[in-house]
């Protein structure tokens, strides 16, 4: 089975450690808006301080989880240029494989949200015939998403595909 998503055998380009930080901080400020809300309500509209407790020590398990997912989630993302296509692969227990021929991509996009502008990220995303290819990659600095986009732009067009 691991055959199946064995990679080439060239160099993988990873995403920028800043990525899992902002994962993280995203994770972090959800989990406390969402069950610092609940366990104020409930501590409020009921006598029964320890249902508030018990949201929060739930809310601290998710962050702690999800903090290690994160570290681990983070290693498992890479994309490799080849001559004829791009791999990006990414998964920890649901692994992805994903090779998009050049010729098969119609546009390149590159997105930054508030978030990731604060954290000098941003994600590509390719946009193919497909509407089930799942060909992004997120947290890239701004110079190598503009360079990746430069890149796949250049060799979509020289590898049409006439779609």
């Amino acid at each position: 089975m691991d055959e199946l998503f064995a990679p080439p055998a060239d160099t993988w380009q990873r995403l920028s450690p800043k990525y899992a930080t902002l994962e993280r901080l995203t994770t972090v400020i959800g989990v406390v808006v969402v069950f610092g809300a609940a366990a104020l309500i409930v501590g409020a509209a009921s006598a029964v301080w320890w249902i508030s407790a018990v949201i929060i020590a739930v809310a601290l398990v998710i962050i702690i989880a999800r903090w290690i997912v994160i570290g681990r989630a983070l290693r498992s993302w890479g994309y490799l240029e080849r001559d004829e296509d791009l791999f990006i692969t990414h998964g920890v227990l649901f692994r992805t494989l994903v090779a998009v021929p050049y010729g098969r991509m119609q546009l390149v996009e590159v997105n930054s949200g508030p978030l990731q502008r604060a954290f000098g990220l941003a994600t590509v995303q390719l946009v193919t015939a497909s509407a089930s290819t799942d060909a992004t990659i997120p947290g890239l600095p701004p110079d190598e998403a503009a360079r990746l986009r430069d890149r796949l732009t250049e060799r979509g067009e020289t590898h049409t595909a006439g779609i």
